[in-house]
């Protein structure tokens, strides 16, 4: 991806910007996520983040805990001055006895609070007793997809209390949840500072326990410019073939009959990839259907930004390349491989306003090529705003801040629920 810095000057993620001074006051941020993969949306998550405080904290110490810690450092490595990538905690939740929520909570907070448990794992989790802030970054993984990735909360609410640091998660889808779990979550959100999530039914779920903010996407916060090295085509895909229950060529046979019912030539369509090798499948056997169509691999993207412009019609399972696109100016339909997952992530941006059709790829139905242009401007601000919020409500106010957004939560314990409109915020 791309972004410009206060000067103007466009750079990629793997530019890297002059050290800055160390921080005099010592702060240690400790980030938690999904990262190094790759996956676009979980690195583009994390790269708002890193961005964020680079601006705000660039002579902070910065750690990010993944479950690729080299590819993660490589890919986000310029992103701040002062990044360092672990795998902790990701490794802890790995360790534990079986793969029950609750069993893997227990081992993870016990082994916080007793390293001798994990000696392997000491040096890490004396990182985590001197982080200031412990810091769950936005995404879809806490959830019933990947049951061991629930001792990430605990363990974050473990290391803030061993530290006397502040414990956050920003950002969270947590639909499908896993049966059983849901109060253990409450109980260990309890614990947490600051607990922001970004659709209705991941704040339903907190429901009686901590308030929420019921905020947006962490990207939100900063997002990324157009890709300015292509022109950009007018039709556009991304479709996936790691999560769902579909053959691959029953989604090629979805996507080829919109692309035939609109009438969208070769020449006009380009193909992204939001995971390697994982997004090519489905181009693979379309390739000699749409011969004259452009191929995006995941490097180019991430170095150059997403090939998007207004006026364009995307077919995107991917979440967060429908984000980028609605925020872009695109339209298109929001193909859902997962109801109990990919649907609950669709429905909230469509609800949000980014005027793009959600469709179970179950459906045999051909939707009308839709005709929006995205998320109107007002969402935008509104939703950056909200996020500027959270991130303020984490970290604290920026040095340099002079005023509170719109929204800013004063107090720990309040729910923030926006009424969203299609045509505004």
């Amino acid at each position: 991806m791309t972004w410009r810095d206060s000067a103007g000057e466009r750079h990629g993620p793997l530019a890297r910007p002059a050290l800055s001074t160390v921080d005099p006051s010592g702060r240690c941020y400790y980030l938690v996520g999904p990262s190094g993969y790759p996956n676009f949306g979980d690195e583009l998550i994390a790269a708002t983040w890193l961005r964020y405080l680079a601006r705000t904290a660039p002579g902070a110490e910065v750690w990010l805990d993944c479950h690729s810690p080299g590819p993660a450092q490589l890919l986000l490595g310029g992103l701040h001055p002062r990044l360092r990538c672990v795998d902790t905690l990701w490794s802890l939740c790995g360790e534990a006895p079986s793969d029950d929520p609750w069993e893997v909570a227990a081992w993870v907070q016990e082994v916080v609070h007793d390293p001798g448990r994990a000696p392997r794992r000491d040096a890490g989790i004396a990182l985590l007793g001197r982080a200031d802030v412990v810091h769950l970054i936005g995404g879809g993984y806490l959830n019933a997809l990947w049951p061991r990735h629930l001792g990430l909360i605990a363990g974050a609410a473990a290391a803030a209390r061993r530290s006397g640091g502040r414990a956050a998660m920003t950002g969270q889808g947590f639909m499908p949840f896993p049966d059983g779990a849901t109060h253990l979550l409450r109980s260990l959100a309890d614990r947490f500072d600051v607990v922001d999530v970004r659709d209705d039914p991941s704040a339903e779920l907190l429901a009686g326990s901590a308030a929420a903010y019921r905020t947006c996407d962490d990207v939100f916060l900063d997002l990324p410019e157009p890709s300015a090295r292509t022109r950009a085509r007018e039709f556009v895909l991304c479709v996936q073939s790691d999560i769902g229950d579909l053959e691959v060529s029953t989604l090629a046979a979805r996507v080829l009959g919109m692309l035939r019912a609109w009438r969208a030539e070769p020449g006009q369509i380009a193909v992204v990839e939001g995971i390697p090798r994982v997004d090519r499948a489905v181009h693979a056997l379309l390739e000699h259907e749409l011969d004259g169509a452009e191929f995006h691999p995941f490097r180019d993207v991430w170095r150059h930004g997403v090939p998007v412009a207004p006026g364009q019609t995307w077919i995107s399972t991917r979440y967060h390349l429908h984000l980028v696109a609605a925020a872009a100016g695109a339209t298109g339909v929001a193909l859902s491989v997962s109801p109990d997952y990919y649907a609950t992530k669709h429905r909230s941006l469509a609800d949000l306003g980014s005027g793009w059709t959600p469709l179970d790829a179950l459906s045999a139905e051909i939707p009308e090529r839709p005709d929006g242009t995205g998320f109107p401007a007002s969402v935008l601000r509104r939703c950056r705003q909200l996020k500027l919020s959270v991130a303020e409500a984490v970290y604290g106010t920026p040095p340099d801040a002079t005023t509170e957004p719109a929204g800013h939560p004063t107090a720990r314990r309040r729910v923030l629920r926006p009424r969203w409109s299609r045509t505004g915020g």
